[in-house]
């Protein structure tokens, strides 16, 4: 590795160049790497050569940490999202590399906080006509007066520097002149003491001097900087004031033309007209109430919206917009507006009071250590389910409750499901496929993967007016099935199964099947799916979640249309983090809701007036630029209760998902021992319970196996190179093999069955689990603890 060179100023400030070896994982270990140092960003490129033309990625020293692992590594992080593991060539070297950092690191952070201040405090404006020669004065005083306290500032930095030498000077003479012995060179050593002690006095007096000067000159300007601040500030104020008067008096003149110009026929309401020119007192009153826009805000997705016209809400005496044909939106979807912003409970779908006091603890976390990648060195590449996995990775929940929590805001479903309009219908269905991944933002740990024949029951009929069952209906490939329905009026169902693949740096899940959400009163029939969640940091750094990619909700029975996009994290990107966006169409394509918000946080709408093609982006691509009104609240996220952070991070559902309930099947997840032991913080007896569960499926599972061969006139288990893979673990999915090996299991509560509306193959619920749970009576169930 060569020396990096030292520090040279350049135009764009200070920069700092060198080779340095960089962590890139465990396969590859360190490898040389160039690294550039400047404005406060350290990039580094495979080669010099790259500089020109391929960055391989950049920090920002500002919120970065710097931290000194030994001799010659060090590490630089930016709060989990980068981290960089770097190693010099030798510890004079690293020394370097962190002084040079650090200093870059505090320019940094002082330019951000002037700029910051600046901003807030200082905004620039052009000056009027009037005031342009006072303005170029002042500023061109303001600037001498600034170059004048920096040559100060200077100055003062210079007799620090001299008095820090000539002081070290000074008490190296006192500490010679105590060691001397009376002799001839007493004489010379008393003199030179003399002339340091000097020369610290006359630099000393100058730095006394240059500070003096300094503060009589920043008094001297002190007043005068804070007496134009005050006057700039009263002259903003007045400006506004003006503004907003000359923007109520347009508001007044544009509702006189309109009141006082004969409309088109297609732009035409009697109703408007009468009412426009019956009472400007009215009208004003509704400007006031009505005329809220959302700000303009910019979207990568690929539209634009925008404050729409007060033109394109102004309601007449029905409630009904004047350019609803215009601007595509019906007079029913107007009607409901207000319900679908606040849609107040009726009397009769009110929640009953609970029956039983739910738990809200569960046992803290143990804190167990264990090397993850003595486990997942191997299986880079693999599906995770693949991979034996301890109940150190988990929570104490199974995959099947983990579906189960996607009821946790069934509230959106029950206004959904009183909605007299499609299209406001669909913003709420929107809003619950985002909800269901609210939960994922902290949880780290892998469900259990449920054992061929667990069921799991979340009844809520009587506090929330919604039960629902889950039941894994094939473990290979894994399959769980899920069915609820609500006393409201909808039905929710899905089969999801999982796909995933380990790439050393992150993990990435697929989850394949549908979901749909139908409803009762309207029949209108849903369906979607899945985005995929990635597992970041998996072997160094803080685990973090992200969720990618697209989802389309579609109505089958009217053809609408919500478009839903999860925009992965990226460090480049202005945008705030786990943001979705989504537009709400028609079968014709026309926009009617444009959703936005984040998947962890809430999800608002706002009502599309008008749309049009803008123009292109920054890809080439043509964005869409949509008038909206302003934006109301679909849903939010409920808090984490007190101390989730030692409890997994569960929410309140999931705190009882686990809870023990009398009358469930014996299939339910919550009488798995091994998952009971580790909530209760006995791992280790959990890891060996794991393993036997884990047998003794894998025995079932042959003499399954054996019994379709036996029926199907095949070959028993050895012969003619047919094999039963024994290395394959029940919860972690063994690989796939021929068809005899496919699970020959039938399901006790679902059926396979062909939709009629989707045309999608699923399992769908057949009933008889709730009146079992009834009766009592569970002799059909399988033994599978």
């Amino acid at each position: 590795m060569s020396e990096p060179k030292a520090l040279t100023p350049t135009a764009a400030g200070d920069t700092y160049k060198g080779w340095l070896f960089k962590w890139t994982n465990y396969i590859k270990g360190y490898q040389r790497r160039w690294f550039v140092l400047s404005n406060g960003l350290l990039s580094y490129y495979r080669t010099q050569a790259e500089m020109g033309h391929t960055c391989r990625g950049t920090i920002n020293l500002a919120t970065a940490n710097i931290a000194v692992e030994d001799s010659c590594n060090f590490v630089i992080s930016n709060g989990g999202a980068q981290t960089y593991h770097l190693k010099a060539s030798s510890e004079v070297e690293r020394q370097r590399w962190i002084t040079a950092l650090e200093l870059a690191k505090a320019k940094a952070v002082r330019n951000q906080a002037e700029s910051d201040d600046s901003g807030d405090e200082c905004p620039t404006s052009p000056p009027t006509s009037g005031q342009g020669g006072g303005a170029r004065n002042s500023n061109s005083e303001v600037q001498s007066t600034l170059r004048t306290l920096g040559s100060k500032v200077e100055d003062l930095s210079t007799c620090n520097d001299l008095i820090a030498k000539h002081g070290s000077a000074l008490q190296r003479s006192l500490s010679e002149l105590e060691g001397v012995r009376l002799g001839g060179d007493t004489d010379g050593k008393i003199r030179q003491v003399t002339e340091r002690a000097t020369l610290f006095r006359i630099t000393s007096n100058a730095m006394i001097n240059a500070c003096r000067d300094f503060l009589s000159l920043a008094q001297a300007h002190s007043k005068r900087w804070q007496k134009a601040l005050h006057s700039e500030r009263d002259q903003r104020i007045r400006l506004e004031e003006t503004l907003e008067q000359l923007a109520k008096q347009h508001n007044h003149l544009e509702r006189a033309f309109r009141g006082a110009t004969v409309l088109p026929l297609s732009q035409s309401n009697p109703t408007l007209d009468s009412k426009s020119s019956g009472s400007a007192k009215g009208d004003a009153s509704d400007e006031d109430d009505e005329n809220e826009f959302f700000d303009a805000m910019e979207d990568p997705a690929g539209f634009i919206t925008v404050p729409a016209d007060p033109k394109y809400h102004r309601r007449s005496g029905s409630n009904v917009s004047g350019l609803s044909t215009e601007t595509g939106i019906d007079d029913q979807s107007l009607c409901d507006e207000q319900s679908l912003g606040s849609n107040p409970e009726s009397p009769q779908s009110l929640e009953v009071e609970p029956v039983r006091k739910r738990r809200t603890k569960i046992p803290d976390k143990p804190n167990y250590s264990l090397n993850l990648w003595s486990i997942m060195k191997n299986c880079i590449g693999k599906e995770l389910s693949k991979i034996p996995m301890p109940v150190n990775f988990n929570e104490p929940i199974s995959m099947l409750q983990r579906l189960s929590e996607d009821l946790e805001y069934y509230e959106l479903l029950d206004k959904a499901a009183k909605c007299q309009s499609s299209l406001e219908q669909l913003c709420y269905v929107a809003a619950f496929t985002v909800s269901s991944y609210s939960t994922t933002v902290h949880r780290t740990g892998k469900p259990f993967n449920p054992l061929l024949g667990e069921t799991y029951e979340l009844d809520r009929l009587r506090e929330s007016g919604y039960r629902s069952l889950c039941e894994q209906v094939s473990h290979h490939p894994p399959a769980a099935a899920h069915h609820a329905i609500s006393e409201r009026g909808w039905t929710l169902r899905q089969e999801i199964s999982l796909a995933s693949k380990f790439r050393g740096k992150y993990l990435s899940i697929m989850p394949l099947g549908s979901i749909q959400c139908m409803f009762e009163k309207s029949n209108n029939h849903y369906s979607w799916k899945k985005v995929t969640t990635t597992v970041h940091n998996i072997i160094v750094g803080k685990l973090w979640i992200d969720q990618s990619g697209e989802i389309d909700v579609v109505n089958h029975r009217t053809g609408d249309r919500c478009h839903l996009k999860f925009a992965p994290y990226s460090y480049f990107s202005r945008d705030v983090a786990r943001k979705v966006t989504g537009v709400v169409t028609d079968k014709e394509g026309k926009a009617h809701y444009v959703l936005s918000g984040t998947w962890d946080e809430k999800m608002e709408f706002s009502r599309v007036m008008q749309s049009n093609k803008g123009e292109n982006g920054t890809e080439g691509k043509q964005k869409t630029v949509y008038q909206t009104l302003k934006a109301k609240e679909l849903w939010k996220k409920n808090p984490l209760p007190e101390g989730a952070e030692t409890m997994y991070y569960f929410s309140s559902l999931a705190l009882t998902l686990n809870e023990p309930e009398e009358g469930v099947a014996p299939t339910d997840s919550r009488r798995r021992p091994d998952q009971q032991l580790m909530e209760a913080g006995r791992w280790d007896e959990a890891n060996a319970e794991k393993q036997r569960l884990e047998e003794k499926q894998r025995s079932v599972r042959r003499e399954r196996e054996r019994e379709a061969q036996r029926a199907a006139n095949l070959p028993e288990e050895g012969a003619e190179g047919v094999e039963v893979a024994e290395d394959a673990d029940p919860d972690d999915s063994p690989p796939h093999t021929p068809s005899v090996h496919q699970d020959n299991y039938e399901s006790m509560w679902f059926e396979r069955t062909e939709d009629a509306v989707t045309g999608e193959s699923m399992h769908v619920y057949k009933g008889g689990y709730w009146e079992a749970k009834d009766h009592g009576s569970w002799d059909m169930c399988p033994d599978i603890y």
